[in-house]
């Protein structure tokens, strides 16, 4: 079984987000591919099968499978753009978040995915004393949306591993105005045993209709401060949200089944 590692949201390995991707004539055994993605130890591993003129796409973590991964899909349509669908301009894409294209667009790759919702919650004690700090405002979809001061408190959070599983969400995102984008992020996820994901694209569905709300503008410029960080371009377009990136390929191999 081929498999490629992509860094995501970047132009430069060793930055981004990697994901390690897999082309399959068709779906192994679900606790394989569980396997596989605990032995990288990636954030995510994806697989992809095509089925008729769209490819079925699946992502895992190293502890469980999940409904949408970002990241993971931009890193699949660069392996699928460069070495199997070499004329394409577009591919279709199905999974449990529904289906969505990927374009490529101005040297970008181009993700068409559903928005999230932003359902202000209350703030209870369990989520200030798992960040650190007394959030602005905190909003609920998939994941939890955590509005912060400013671009250095998010940066120099460091909330507490052990509480924030404990939180209902798959992801928890801090994000702030940001200073030279408009806005900046960190995500967490320990629930699916990654403490800090690196570059979150999934994520991105939640916190660019929020600034895109806040500044009054639909195209924006997103950075994620994690130690690897990233960048991405988002597009809100009323109950959708266009995310594009760069990727670059790290590493090819052949996993010995």
């Amino acid at each position: 079984m081929k498999q490629y590692i992509v860094d995501a949201f970047t132009d430069r390995v060793f930055a981004g987000n990697p994901a390690a991707i897999c082309v399959l004539d068709s779906f192994p055994a679900d606790s394989l591919m569980q396997s596989i993605a605990a032995e990288n130890n990636l954030s995510e591993t994806a697989f992809a099968v095509k089925e008729g003129e769209r490819y079925h796409i699946r992502w895992f973590t190293p502890k469980s499978e999940i409904d949408f991964c970002g990241h993971a899909t931009l890193a699949a349509a660069y392996v699928l753009f460069s070495f199997y669908e070499k004329t394409a301009e577009r591919l279709d894409f199905w999974g449990q978040c529904g289906e969505f294209s990927v374009l490529q667009r101005d040297g970008l790759i181009e993700m068409d995915f559903p928005a999230y919702r932003l359902e202000h919650t209350e703030i209870t004690d369990l989520m200030i004393e798992s960040l650190g700090t007394i959030p602005l405002a905190a909003y609920r979809d998939r994941d939890l949306l955590f509005v912060l001061r400013d671009e250095d408190e998010v940066r120099g959070l460091q909330p507490d591993m052990a509480l924030l599983s404990q939180l209902d969400a798959a992801c928890v995102a801090v994000t702030a105005k940001g200073s030279g984008y408009d806005c900046v992020s960190r995500v967490f996820a320990p629930r699916y045993g990654i403490a800090e994901d690196p570059v979150t694209g999934s994520t991105h569905c939640m916190i660019a209709p929020y600034w895109s709300r806040r500044l009054g503008k639909e195209s924006l410029t997103a950075f994620q401060a994690s130690k690897r960080s990233g960048e991405l371009y988002c597009t809100v377009c009323g109950d959708r949200v266009k995310i594009s990136g760069k990727a670059v390929l790290f590493a090819v191999s052949d996993i010995m089944l």
